[in-house]
């Protein structure tokens, strides 16, 4: 039997809401255990410190144009993730090898092999007393990968354990909507000697666009079940027209980042009608990455399980099944597994994959040019 690890992940998301902390046991390979799961909330300043900058950053240039913003933002966000990493170890009893450290990303173009999280792996080493794994994508990028997504080998995990316990047939496919949406067609680990079989890419806008819509027309941070955009109307004027102009089979291959998209096309409609249009707009796009996906990866439509914070928004769920005359999608909760921290849970796994050289990605997931590894380890103490 493989060695089982006691890891720690850690993830903030394009939501920038705070950060997951997940503890799980795991060999890296079939074998995981959720052990302890943990949010903390960004206060309301660091919100607004994280998105200004964010703001700003729109290629590569920009990166170098405001490096001692982004070296103290940096710092910031690293001393935020002590904090919950402290405070995690001091409830939890469990003995904690290693960290998987995602960071905040600000910056992401698979072109030119940029993307950039915030988070300073050698400070959080230092401050936890931890050996830490971070800077996850670049070597999928230097390899010709996409450098996202990054969870499918963990998705395939998580689709076995379901499958051991209800008995699902397989593919289970894993919609994951968080910033932004992508799926992972999964495998019997039976089959994964063909890890071609494991099959995945990004599809589209998540929550992106619906919470820069709610963040900038009202006080709240996003649509709450999707009530604002249930209580408005769709413009289907609008709506057919940004569809029109957007092509999305473009895109689709590709790792995408939250600055592919953009919420203009609304722009003059009331906060409600703009949530409906919206969130339309974002189901369409979802519903047709999920048939391009089951196009590209020869499956059958079997069950969708649904993960990420978009999951929530029931409104956003039931556009996604509009598009559809028959699909099986259900979000994962139901099968007893929160579906808050599976990117938290991922990165732990992720690092323990990293800490013995074992494949993140591969030409079916980031279309790498073959299986590769990542992460940088250091050790600070």
């Amino acid at each position: 039997m493989d060695k089982i690890y006691t890891a720690m992940g850690l993830m903030s998301g394009t939501s920038l809401d705070g950060i997951d902390v997940s503890i799980i046991e795991s060999d890296g390979n079939r074998e995981y255990s959720s052990i302890l799961d943990r949010y903390f909330e960004y206060d309301s300043e660091l919100v607004q410190k994280i998105l200004k900058t964010r703001d700003k950053i729109s290629n590569s240039t920009d990166l170098e144009r405001y490096l001692e913003e982004i070296k103290d933002l940096e710092r910031e966000i690293t001393l935020f993730h002590v904090k919950a990493v402290n405070e995690t170890l001091k409830m939890s009893k469990a003995n904690v090898d290693l960290i998987g450290f995602h960071g905040q990303t600000i910056y992401h173009d698979s072109k030119q092999k940029i993307s950039k999280q915030l988070g300073d792996g050698k400070l959080l080493s230092q401050l936890t007393k931890k050996k830490v794994i971070y800077n996850f994508r670049q070597n999928d990028l230097e390899n010709g990968g996409q450098g996202a997504p990054l969870a499918p080998i963990f998705h395939n995990a998580l689709a076995n354990k379901v499958n051991k316990k209800f008995n699902l047939a397989f593919p289970i496919n894993i919609l994951n909507i968080g910033g932004i949406s992508n799926v992972t067609t999964t495998t019997d680990w039976k089959d994964l000697w063909h890890v071609n079989k494991i099959y995945a890419y990004d599809i589209g806008p998540g929550s992106c666009l619906i919470d820069e819509w709610i963040r900038k027309n009202s006080k709240k941070k996003y649509d709450k079940e999707g009530l604002i955009a249930r209580s408005g109307k769709i413009d289907k004027l609008v709506l057919n027209q940004a569809l029109e102009n957007f092509n999305l089979n473009s895109y689709h291959g590709k790792s995408l980042d939250i600055k592919d998209f953009d919420i203009f096309f609304a722009k003059g409609l009331s906060l409600e009608n703009g949530a409906a249009t919206i969130t339309d707009f974002t189901a369409k796009l979802i519903a047709d990455g999920i048939k391009s996906s089951n196009e590209k990866g020869k499956s059958l439509m079997h069950k969708w399980l649904v993960c990420g914070g978009g999951r929530k928004n029931e409104y956003l769920l039931e556009s996604i099944k509009n598009n559809f005359d028959k699909i099986d999608i259900e979000t994962i909760d139901k099968y007893e597994i929160d579906g808050d921290f599976i990117e938290s849970q991922a990165f732990a796994f992720l690092a323990i994959r990293s800490l013995q050289r074992m494949p993140l990605s591969f030409p079916s997931t980031t279309r790498c040019k073959e299986p590769i590894t990542g992460g940088v380890i250091v050790e600070n103490f």
